[in-house]
């Protein structure tokens, strides 16, 4: 389970350490942001000296010290007015040139940093959601999901970039300007800063809603991917039943629900940043009142008190931007908790500390006492014993929702059975390594799953090093060479999303010579034929037959033609063991396996007697 806790306790300080990680792992980008920062401070610092220079020594023909004095004569030139004037005017482009070159370093070395570091979040995010099991899959969209990988995993990147890094360059320059402003006028300096205690008043007040309406935002634009991919993996449907409208309006009020949000955090964010603008501007309006008393009465020069309202504008940026950086914090902290919901979430079936690898398999396949549910309190497969010997074919009987499919997940371990063991070869499988057990199972499901990528590609899935000839040798033996050679590419076509452009019956036996490729010991045949007319499936049980010869094989099956050779068929009901035996001692029996064999036999029966005029 995800560590909600934490979640809905994310501080700003937790946030920080967290993305901070991420810099470090790209510390030569972070170095040269953190130059560039502070290349530009130091530049700042130096903008208005050419200034107080002009007024104070060249215009109003202010005493100079003997320090400036000297650096004075070692300029070239006479130290005259216009030399003078010159040189303050030169030393002015100079500062704008380096600062605008500084500039463009400091935003090309950010956004590399910034890339690099999302990326790297999305690889950790990617990685972890391949590796949570199906319980996560089964709570979660894919669209959301996909939401959480391509957009949310920004928020490390925004952190660090936009508020961690600023805010050291800002406390570097915040102590810089106060000294200077110190020796300029150390009462205008304490009135300057008068207006920090009502800053924080005002980001404390502000901090938590920020960071809910951010979360709310990230939330209701993850509807709208999850609209998209619904929609689109579900093409055929919607333009079968006319439904194109209904899912407009389904797309409308996700984007509706999104802007309301978005509005909703910004308007919070408005507030807050109008409050610390009015906090800078009643300084300055201070700072100038009392400057200007201050100047009339003698006590600064001309170029001092402008010195000062320049330094007082970028003393009050760096505040600025500190206060900004809890703002631009909580509104990556969305986005940071949708992550970290991932990222933090238990998975269920993990390799266990000291878990072992067997290499290759026997097949032997044992449940012991097992019970299952997805939910607590509502168990899907209750108290099952069976007993599968190397080589044998055990076949799954029984009504939809009467757990199947569920009991053949348990082999791979894509859940753990709440009571019970489930044993492969003597070995409980939560004591194997899990890429171990799970390259000794094969899966051939009702609907193929193929990538758009070429047909060899996709019959290697499996198992990537496979050669050409282990290719073919494969779509053989699953009689699918002959219509992959009448394709335009032959091996090296490319499918399209889903295998869309290939019928049922192709699309299944490159699944079935996906699974003879990676010729593992243990089998499931998730109803394989069920979705094929009868003519497509008798051609596919020649290479069905191939594909579990010699190999532990669980089949389960709605269309019991394909279970007739069964060593031994189990009939599930209510997630319990309702029969047991071969085909011939199951009719005998005249029991459920016998009813759903009488409604099956009637249909066949009149489709081979057409087939035979």
């Amino acid at each position: 389970m995800a560590d909600r806790n934490s979640n809905n306790d994310l501080t700003i300080p937790r946030l920080c350490r967290w993305a901070a990680g991420y810099a470090l792992r790209r510390w030569v980008s972070s170095v040269a942001v953190v130059i560039g920062l502070l290349l530009k401070v130091g530049l700042d610092l130096l903008k208005p000296w050419p200034t107080v220079f002009l007024i104070d020594y060249v215009l109003r023909g202010k005493a100079i010290s003997p320090a400036l004095d000297n650096f004075v004569h070692l300029l070239p030139g006479a130290p005259t007015p216009h030399y003078l004037i010159a040189w303050s005017v030169g030393a002015t482009i100079l500062i704008f040139l380096l600062g605008w070159v500084s500039d463009l370093a400091a935003t090309y070395a950010n956004i590399s940093l910034a890339q690099r570091m999302t990326y790297d979040l999305a690889g950790d995010l990617f990685a972890k959601m391949q590796q949570l099991s199906l319980h996560f899959h089964a709570r979660k969209s894919v669209g959301d999901n996909i939401r959480r990988v391509t957009a949310d995993c920004a928020c490390a990147s925004i952190i660090v970039k936009d508020a961690l890094l600023p805010v050291c360059s800002s406390v570097v320059s915040l102590v810089a300007m106060f000294f200077i402003l110190w020796r300029l006028d150390a009462s205008l300096t304490l009135l300057s800063l008068a207006v920090v205690p009502y800053m924080m008043f005002v980001f404390w007040k502000f901090a938590r809603p920020m960071m809910e309406r951010s979360y709310a935002q990230q939330e209701a634009e993850g509807k709208i991917y999850e609209v998209l991919e619904q929609t689109f993996s579900a093409i055929p449907i919607v333009q079968a039943f006319g439904r194109e409208d209904l899912n407009c309006k389904s797309f409308t009020r996700a984007t509706q629900s999104t802007l309301a949000a978005t509005l909703s955090l910004t308007r919070v964010q408005m507030q807050f940043k109008i409050l610390i603008g009015l906090a800078t501007a009643l300084g300055t309006a201070a700072i100038i009142w009392l400057g200007t008393r201050h100047a009339l009465a003698g006590y600064l020069s001309l170029g001092t008190i402008i010195a000062f309202l320049s330094y007082l504008g970028s003393l009050y940026v760096p505040l600025e931007s500190i206060m900004y950086t809890g703002s631009t914090i909580q509104g990556a902290a969305g986005s940071a908790r949708r992550v970290l919901e991932v990222l933090q979430t238990e998975n269920l079936v993990t390799d266990k500390p000291g878990a072992t690898s067997l290499g290759s398999l026997r097949g032997n396949v044992r449940l012991e006492n097992v019970t299952f549910g997805y939910l607590p309190g509502r168990p899907v497969l209750q108290n099952i014993s069976l007993d599968v010997a190397p080589g044998q074919t055990l076949a799954l009987v029984g009504e939809t929702g009467a757990g199947k499919s569920t009991l053949a997940s348990l082999i791979p371990r894509f859940f753990d059975p709440a009571e019970g063991r489930v044993l492969v070869d003597g070995h409980d499988v939560r004591d194997l390594q899990l890429k171990n057990l799970r390259n000794n199972v094969a899966l051939v499901l009702q609907e193929p799953f193929l990538f758009p990528i070429s047909i060899a590609e996709n019959i290697a899935y499996g198992f990537p090093h496979a050669t050409f000839g282990q290719i073919e040798a494969a779509a053989r033996a699953a009689n699918a060479h002959d219509f992959i050679l009448r394709l335009p590419g032959g091996y090296h076509t490319v499918i399209g999303e889903r295998g869309a452009t290939l019928s049922g019956g192709e699309r299944q036996r490159i699944s079935i010579a996906r699974a003879l490729l990676k010729d593992a010991p243990i089998l499931i045949l998730d109803e394989p034929t069920s979705a094929l007319d009868v003519e497509t499936e008798h051609s596919l049980l020649e290479a069905l037959d191939r594909l579990t010869r010699g190999r532990t094989t669980f089949i389960i099956a709605h269309r019991l033609s394909t279970i007739r050779r069964a060593d031994r068929i189990i009939v599930l009901k209510d997630g319990r063991m309702a029969e047991s035996g071969t085909h011939t001692e199951l009719l005998a029996r005249n029991g459920i396996y016998a009813r759903f064999h009488k409604l099956q036999s009637g249909p066949m029966e009149a489709t081979m007697a057409a087939k035979a005029k």
